[in-house]
């Protein structure tokens, strides 16, 4: 048997060849981590299904804020969890110019001033059905009636001084009514950040948890995406950048590969993909169970959605992956 001239093995023989040739390479610069705010004092609330992950008053909240930015974590995406008492059906909690994430904008941007503040605008965490849309007297989303609501949210956190907002509610035009309201009110520099490949997937089970937002009734597969298609993601992406989007993000990310690499070389815009808290949690519960090396199953998890086209990745991992940059870094 004549053997190969090229032999791969000499590029991988030790890590420092191995590193030398290495196609890719996450960085902090692509972490965004994503926090949960409640109302109270020296909230700190742990939820079971999200290990290492907590609901937090304000001032934990920049505590946490000031860990990131520390660790060089360049942007945090902020979601409210309100009191139970305060929800209503049309999400009023949700754009109080003092409820809690204008108030967490304020503080942390008042703390970390060059960390970027993303604000999640959604109706599910502050109704009190927990859709992400207003309910007609059907019973059914009413998608036309949701867009003002979400448009007053978005100016609510702009106002607050978000560097970004992000909408998540998956209602057809929100992006081109929020773009429409920024521009008016003296916010055109705000930048869109739109989950516009956002699926119905069984993986948000504990995000549902710790942000308090599981719908009273039904389900939400009338306005997120059936995880079968693809085209479809093609069609709600090129509408949202049409509206006006800075950002598109895929969510979830690691059962949703071939989406972001479609949407990164079809329309090569700024791309982000969320790992979502199922996602999460798998590797958590898995590593704390010693069924697989959670360090490495997260290292890999992330590097392969880098590979998949995403400039940004959205992990409640962030932080534990800084830390390990920073070490391997030398620091």
């Amino acid at each position: 048997m004549e053997l190969p001239d090229y032999r791969h093995h000499r590029l991988r023989q030790n890590e420092t060849w191995r590193r030398a040739v290495r196609e890719t390479r996450l960085s902090v610069d692509d972490l965004v981590y994503p926090m949960f705010v409640t109302d109270g004092t020296g909230v700190r609330n742990s939820i079971e299904s999200m290990p290492g992950i907590y609901q937090l008053s304000i001032d934990q909240v920049v505590e946490e804020a000031r860990e990131a930015a520390d660790l060089g974590i360049p942007a945090v995406l902020i979601f409210g969890v309100p009191d139970e008492s305060t929800k209503d059906d049309l999400a009023s909690p949700g754009y109080d110019p003092e409820g809690i994430i204008p108030m967490a904008i304020k503080a942390i941007k008042a703390a970390c001033p060059d960390l970027l503040v993303w604000a999640d605008v959604c109706l599910c965490e502050y109704t009190d059905h927990g859709h992400c849309g207003v309910l007609g007297t059907n019973g059914e989303i009413d998608n036309d009636a949701t867009l003002p609501i979400l448009s007053k949210m978005a100016l609510t956190y702009a106002n607050a001084g978000a560097d970004a907002v992000a909408p998540s509610d998956m209602m057809d035009g929100r992006v081109g009514a929020i773009r429409e309201v920024l521009d008016n009110n003296q916010h055109s520099l705000v930048p869109i950040i739109s989950y516009a490949a956002k699926y119905s997937s069984s993986y948000y089970g504990p995000f549902r948890d710790i942000a308090n937002s599981c719908p009273s009734h039904g389900d939400r597969k009338s306005y997120q995406m059936d995880p079968s298609n693809v085209d479809e993601a093609m069609r709600e992406v090129d509408q949202d950048i049409a509206e006006g989007a800075d950002i598109i993000i895929v969510k979830p990310a690691g059962s949703y590969l071939d989406v972001l690499w479609r949407v990164k070389e079809n329309f090569g815009v700024p791309t982000a993909a969320y790992q979502v808290s199922g996602e999460y949690s798998m590797i958590k519960a898995a590593g704390q169970n010693g069924w697989l090396d959670q360090e490495g199953v997260m290292t890999e998890s992330l590097l392969s959605i880098k590979r998949a086209g995403a400039d940004l990745i959205i992990t409640y991992f962030a932080k534990e992956v800084a830390r390990k940059l920073k070490g391997s870094s030398g620091s």
